[in-house]
């Protein structure tokens, strides 16, 4: 554990590296607020921070930057970080206006977030499966086609079109869709698929046609939304850092096992190789989990370059994360 001198001059050259990404140097950290030694001690006590692994120097006549347990060390030494006054005004602006279909919303506020932090917005989805439907209703579209349209308990509105094979008049579909919300309200969107039959030889019709177009296109899977790209993207000056970061954004399989993985670790940061993934070692991942009545159901997060604003990030991430789950609790 350092003693309060070198982790007063290890916060400096953070703050000082992360605003300008150049080599940090005992004059500018000798100047630095809540230092109050001279440059020759200031300068003895980052050799031995560099001894120690918390800071390197990339060139013999350079200043330091901060390594990946340098970065750690500030992380763990933060404060609960909060949001200035103009950020936190427009969080709350965007969720009081927040409405419509949860897919809307969550690709919103990737863009929300990317905006308060200039980095790459990630947000993981709640599962379908994890959440009861609400309400059910089928709509005539055509004489041999309806709308199958469920409103789960997260937000998301599924909707599939249905081929009825056959005329199927207002009356039987409202039996049909009657005979659904019966099942399955309060269910999961999965048991519309394996439901029992109604005994109405028409109204029956329409139910197998409903089943099979739900279990269709029935997808388990968390949708995932990112925003921001180009911005974290021209935080680093390797092209080949930029294109391994992207294809990994790209990958919503990836992406998802890797929140997901951070969170069981119980962190809310993972710097470089905390991250797990070797093209992430110059990026750092903030993160914060979202629910939904009580229950954990997805998380927000943003990427960006190991020198990232992370008292910035970590109050961005908490409060959108903690609104956009009240959000959703809502309805």
């Amino acid at each position: 554990m350092l003693d309060e001198r070198k982790a007063s001059i290890l916060r400096a050259v953070v703050e000082e590296y992360i605003q300008t990404a150049q080599p940090v140097g005992s004059g500018h950290v000798a100047q630095a607020p809540g230092i109050t030694v001279s440059s020759a001690t200031v300068r003895n006590e980052m050799a031995a921070l560099e001894g120690d692994g918390y800071l390197v120097q990339p060139h013999t006549s350079a200043g330091r930057i901060p390594t990946e347990k340098g970065y750690r060390e500030f992380v763990d030494a933060l404060t609960q970080p909060s949001l200035d006054r103009t950020a936190a005004q427009q969080v709350r602006a965007f969720f009081d206006q927040a409405h419509g279909e949860i897919e809307q919303m969550l690709a919103d506020t990737t863009r929300l977030l990317a905006g308060l932090t200039t980095y790459a917005a990630v947000v993981v989805g709640p599962p379908h499966e994890a959440a009861a439907v609400r309400s059910v209703q089928l709509v005539s579209l055509a004489p041999h086609v309806a709308l199958f349209v469920a409103v789960l308990g997260n937000g998301v509105v599924e909707k599939r079109t249905v081929d009825l094979g056959a005329d199927a008049d207002e009356h039987v579909l409202g039996q049909a869709g009657a005979h659904l919300a019966g099942e399955v309200i309060g269910q999961p969107l999965s048991a519309v698929a394996t439901g029992a039959p109604s005994g109405e030889p028409a109204v029956d019709a329409v139910l197998v046609r409903v089943r099979a177009a739900v279990a269709a296109g029935d997808d388990d899977h968390e949708h995932v939304f990112v925003n921001g790209t180009s911005g974290m993207a021209a935080s680093f000056d390797a092209v080949e850092t930029v294109r391994s970061v992207l294809t990994i954004l790209e990958q919503q399989l990836v992406v998802v096992s890797l929140l997901r993985d951070v969170v069981d670790r119980g962190l809310n940061v993972a710097i470089g190789t905390e991250t797990g993934m070797q093209p992430l070692a110059e990026c750092a991942l903030v993160v914060a989990p979202y629910t939904v009545d009580g229950e954990q159901v997805g998380t927000v997060g943003v990427l960006g370059p190991t020198r990232m604003n992370y008292p910035q990030a970590l109050a961005a991430v908490a409060v959108v994360g903690q609104r956009l789950g009240h959000r959703l609790s809502e309805g």
